[in-house]
């Protein structure tokens, strides 16, 4: 081969080179950058247990990469102890190691040395490759390119923050979390040389394992020798900490608790940046929930749907939220998440129909708005044209809001949708999130009453707390330090009381849920039941002094049970477990009631009038009322006939009013239902005086009654007028003009 040829060669490997060494240089320059992964969240109960922890990647199981507030210079110590003594002197690649290295590999040591420095281990972690010799040389040039780019403290605390411990945690932080419950700072030196062990062979020193910890702990050994020869700790140290770690068992590394839909709730907050940690150093969120209460209320779930699964109840949903914060005490959101009944299914965020549980907030509207007072009377009365009934096919008669609401009666209740306005209530409901229905209002009518309007379980229990909270609305809490939208007021304190103080009234619940049943209890408590249609769902919202409760049981397939009401199973689940919250023993009677709304009296009703009982009328409820709402005394019927005569011999004009059936009502007949129940109800209000009505429809007599029963008018098509006279004394009530289609 000429010298001309061999020149070109050598000229074509110096140019190949040269091209190697610049592409080389320059993909180092590109990787000479610290990034790390975002830190993942470390979340435990309000106690400080472990319930679950969030990686900022969805779909992978790397945990930590916790950057550090400051460097730990113990866990700095025995990190280069063991990964790079000469990490001060040498410029990211140690001549000296990897010519030691190169050297012991080659003789076909036992153990294989490695001569890979700190900075050439963050070129490997930040971008990870198959072990070989150009990988290697472009770590190497990678880590110059970092040494000369950034100081030695930058290098070290980046380290720490990427370094694998092994079962998915990353950096020493989380690492010290992790494994020990402590922060890196309050890491003993056994404890630090055991976890510097670890990031040379994460796998094999697995400290969960048996194998892996007998080796980390030889390794940590050697940290703890170098350490010592180095003049690091002293003689005394060195003997109690090869001593410490010696006797160290294995570590118990945190498990997640029997609360998946708690766990998948928190990892959806922390995703949607809901719930964010306190301090970047410190990832770690204190969600609200107590996880010993949501174990209690997950058991008490199963032991009741058990009681009640011949009846066809599968499944069940808990909140217990507490009343003065909104937190999030528990979260049960099916009898399990591997439950074959549907219990992947989160029930406390499926939409479900909630039967009469949303009651409570239209007597709150009608309160609020003016149409309804406490002491006036309501008709429970069959009402044929909207083919309402009630859950028991009975119907009460006049009765008090109190009673009205107390009984979940659906008549009452879909008369103050009328009187308030149909759109006015669903505005109303929306503003009080439990439902987003961007329907118009005539989708559900009146039947918003009895559970035509889906909701939720957490968004209803939300609802209530505003109850429970003089009317301020809020966002449940999930965690300590939550960003949340400020309470604002969705009801006056003095509704919001009042409706309290009827919903907490069992003598109110007679005659439809009888006394000292689940629906009572030995303390003061506020409570709604609720059946859907069907018996498809059942529910129960019940708030005492220190807590929220929801309850819903039904079926995953939203099939129907057999007469599992809300006041069964879920009545029973919220009175144990609110029971049980209080620490109240069987037969105990505790003290204290509900805040008074503010500026009204006490007054005993007459239940059937709204009249002030004087000791003449039979069943009475007591009512807070303003003075301008005290209606006049009850009488005897001597003195009422007393007073009647008077009336007629001054020929004075008798107060008479009509109460039902409304002006301007439109109703139409369903040719459904037995003729005996398309009728209209006829009631009036009277003054004292009145023996006797006459009922006239459109201009003739109809029928005479007492002043204080009900008379039927059986339906007829067309527009119809009704009117109300006193049968021996001058005056008329108002005409009342009603269309029947």
């Amino acid at each position: 081969m000429s010298w001309s040829v061999k020149t070109k060669i050598l000229a074509a490997c110096a140019l190949a080179a040269c091209g190697t060494a610049g592409a080389l240089a320059w993909v180092a320059e590109a990787r000479a950058r610290l990034v790390a992964p975002a830190p993942s969240l470390f979340v435990t109960d309000r106690n400080g247990a472990f319930l679950t922890q969030v990686s900022a990647q969805a779909g992978r199981a790397d945990y930590g990469y916790w950057p550090l507030e400051r460097l730990p210079d113990r866990v700095v110590r025995a990190t280069l102890a063991l990964e790079d003594r000469r990490f001060h002197h040498h410029p990211g690649v140690d001549v000296q190691a990897l010519a030691r290295a190169v050297w012991r590999n080659a003789r076909g040591k036992a153990r294989r040395s490695g001569a890979s420095t700190i900075a050439m281990q963050i070129a490997r972690m930040q971008h990870p490759a198959p072990r070989t010799w150009l990988a290697k040389l472009t770590e190497g040039a990678t880590a110059l390119a970092l040494t000369r780019r950034y100081d030695r403290d930058a290098l070290l605390a980046h380290y720490l923050r990427l370094s694998p411990y092994g079962n998915g945690s990353h950096g020493v932080a989380h690492a010290a979390r992790f494994y020990f419950d402590k922060p890196v700072a309050d890491l003993s030196w056994a404890e630090i040389a055991l976890l510097s062990a670890v990031p040379q062979s994460p796998t094999r020193m697995n400290l969960l394992k048996p194998e892996g910890m007998s080796r980390a702990r030889a390794r940590g050994a050697r940290a703890l020798d170098e350490l010592a020869r180095r003049g690091v700790i002293d003689a005394v140290e060195h003997a109690a900490a090869r001593r410490q770690l010696a006797a160290m068992h294995r570590p118990s590394a945190p498990r997640r608790p029997d609360a998946l839909h708690a766990v998948l709730h928190y990892d959806r907050l922390a995703r949607a940046g809901r719930i964010v940690a306190g301090a970047p150093h410190d990832p770690r969120i204190v969600a609200t929930l107590d996880l010993s209460l949501q174990a209690r209320a997950q058991h008490l779930a199963r032991r009741y749907v058990d009681q009640w699964r011949d009846a066809g109840a599968e499944q069940a949903a808990v909140l217990v939220v507490a009343r003065d914060t909104r937190e999030v005490l528990a979260r049960v959101g099916s009898l399990g998440f591997a439950n074959a009944r549907a219990g992947a299914f989160d029930f406390a965020r499926v939409q479900r129909s909630p039967g009469s549980t949303l009651k409570p907030f239209l007597y709150a509207l009608a309160f609020d708005r003016g149409v309804l007072k406490p002491s006036d009377i309501l008709a429970d009365q069959p009402e044929g044209a909207s083919g309402v009934g009630n859950a028991d096919g009975l119907f009460l008669g006049p009765m008090l809001p109190r009673q009205a609401l107390a009984n979940s009666r659906n008549v009452p209740a879909t008369n103050l949708i009328k009187r308030v306005g149909l759109d006015t209530t669903f505005r109303f409901l929306r503003e009080l999130r439990l439902h987003d229905v961007e329907a118009p209002a005539e989708s559900f009518g009146l039947s918003m009453a009895i559970g035509s309007l889906p909701t939720r379980l957490e968004d209803l229990v939300r609802a209530y707390a505003s109850l429970a909270g003089d009317g301020m609305f809020g966002d449940l809490v999930e965690a300590r330090g939550q960003t949340e939208r400020p309470p604002r007021r969705v009801l006056s304190t003095d509704t919001a009381r009042l409706v309290t103080s009827m919903l907490a009234d069992p003598q109110a619940r007679l005659p439809a849920f009888p006394r000292y049943g689940p629906t009572e209890y030995p303390f003061p408590v506020a409570l709604k039941t609720g059946t859907s249609q069907g018996w498809r769902d059942a529910w129960t919202v019940a708030f005492s002094q220190k807590v929220v409760v929801g309850v819903w049981v039904g079926r995953g397939d939203a099939g129907t049970m057999r007469n599992v009401s809300g006041a069964a199973a879920p009545a029973r689940l919220a009175n144990a477990l609110i029971t049980s919250i209080h620490g109240a023993r069987l037969g105990e009677i505790a003290d204290g009631a509900f805040p008074a709304p503010e500026g009204r009296a006490s007054v005993e009703l007459c239940a059937t009038t709204g009249l002030r009982n004087a000791g003449h009328c039979g069943q009475t409820l007591t009512e807070w009322l303003r003075p301008e709402e005290t209606p006049a005394f009850d009488m005897p019927a001597a003195q009422a006939r007393a007073a009647g005569a008077q009336l007629r011999m001054t020929e004075a004009p008798a107060r008479i009013e009509i109460a039902s059936p409304e002006n301007d009502t439109r109703l139409w007949r369903n040719p459904e239902q037995p003729e005996k129940l398309n009728t209209i109800a006829l009631k009036a209000r009277v003054g004292a005086g009145v023996e006797q009505i006459v009922w006239y429809v459109d201009g003739a007599p109809f029928a005479v009654a007492e002043p204080d029963s009900t008379v039927y008018w059986p339906m007829r098509p067309g527009a119809h007028r009704f009117q109300a006279r006193p049968a021996l004394s001058p005056g008329a009530s108002r005409t009342v003009r009603v269309v029947i289609e």
